[in-house]
């Protein structure tokens, strides 16, 4: 199985993220030819919150990391906080495989559980332990802007955080087109007493990225649904908007079910972080996750409430549509009614027999006519008093 995988890596086109990357990748502990195409978006190591070099490939910064120049070695206590001294390497990727992956994953000591579910994605918000390291899912939103809201179209669209957290190093590793952390790690990287704080406070700030793109998200949603509860609702609406609302309210309800499966498994992670003392999580840092786990819940609630209306809106149309049928039905019957008469008085006097009262009257055909317009009148003038036409 690994001779397939790596082969289905080297067949995988060149130029799937639309270039050249500026960094090698790390496989078997070392560095493959730079011209080759890199998962690694971003790599640095930063050191009391400033970053060491603009350009670092991943060996170089495992190099700067766990093996300092004698003279700075000395100048400080040793390494009693770790490998570096305090300082941490933060390493971005974008949809690796596996075979780009793996010498990362086996320089740093990253589980291979963790590792699989990195590389192939498609996983739920979760937290979760493995030896000093903590592995972090996280589902992004990214709602998807449309002229009209119709029973096909796209409300949101999600992608994958994936972060790897352990006590000199972050690794994150990004699926889909969203969720970009380039403009996070720029803002970071100009708050050196934050970053100092080591890969939790990294950690903290994609979190509170994720969740504040959620309630963004959120927003928007709730636009869609008025703008649908008021087309429900208005009495503008015509007979053929009837199969098209439903059709629009079952899509967006399929849209807000996936949003609710990126928020809510995420609560207990949150949860987790904010409450419960972790070696890898600075003290300092887990009071704002507690910021975080109350927008979160925040989230979850208008979710929650968005599937409720939505069920309500469904079932007031569903309920329109029942009672528009019954009115239709109720015309119908009423001129089949007022059709019969003139059927009825027409088959009697189309009977073959030869005696038949006013048959040889001179204004028997007038008469017919006026009884038949008379009764038809006063029918239909009936079926309107009582609402019926």
């Amino acid at each position: 199985m690994s001779m397939i995988r790596d082969l289905r890596a080297a067949v995988r086109p060149a130029l799937r993220r639309g270039g050249r990357s500026p960094y090698p990748y790390v496989h078997d502990g070392s560095v493959v030819d730079a011209t080759a195409t890199s998962a690694v978006v971003d790599c640095a190591v930063y050191r009391n919150g400033r970053r060491e070099s603009r350009h670092m490939t991943p060996a170089e910064a495992l190099r700067s990391l766990r093996h300092r120049e004698p003279g700075e070695a000395q100048g400080q206590q040793g390494r009693q906080d770790g490998p570096g001294g305090g300082a941490f390497v933060w390493i971005g990727l974008h949809e690796p495989t596996e075979r780009e992956f793996s010498g990362i994953a086996r320089e740093f000591g990253l589980h291979p559980l963790a590792v699989e579910d990195a590389v192939h994605a498609h996983q739920r918000p979760k937290l979760e332990r493995y030896d000093d390291s903590l592995f972090t899912v996280f589902k992004t939103i990214h709602y998807v802007e449309h002229a009209e809201l119709t029973d096909s179209s796209e409300v949101v669209e999600t992608g994958e955080v994936m972060c790897f957290t352990g006590r000199d190093y972050i690794i994150t590793v990004r699926h889909g087109g969203q969720g970009s952390l380039r403009t996070l790690r720029h803002r970071l990287e100009d708050d050196p007493g934050l970053l100092a704080r080591g890969p939790s406070a990294v950690l903290h700030a994609i979190a509170d990225q994720v969740v504040d793109g959620y309630l963004a998200v959120a927003d928007a949603v709730q636009d869609d649904i008025d703008e649908v509860e008021i087309q429900v609702f208005s009495e503008s609406a015509g007979k053929g908007r009837r199969g098209r609302d439903a059709g629009r309210i079952y899509q967006l309800k399929r849209e807000v079910l996936e949003f609710k499966r990126a928020v809510s498994p995420l609560l207990r992670p949150m949860q987790l972080l904010s409450e419960r003392p972790m070696r890898l999580v600075d003290p300092d840092i887990q009071k704002y996750f507690r910021d975080v786990a109350d927008h979160l819940t925040r989230v979850n609630e208008q979710v929650l409430s968005f599937d409720d209306l939505l069920n309500s809106i469904l079932q007031a149309n569903l309920a329109q549509a029942t009672v528009a049928q019954n009115e239709d039905m109720r015309k119908i019957t009423s001129w089949a009614a007022i059709f019969a008469v003139p059927t009825m008085i027409a088959g009697i006097y189309g009977m073959n027999f030869e005696y038949m009262p006013e048959l040889q009257w001179r204004y028997g055909y007038p008469a017919v006519m006026t009884v038949i317009v008379g009764i038809c009148y006063a029918i239909h003038r009936g079926f309107k008093r009582n609402g019926w036409l």
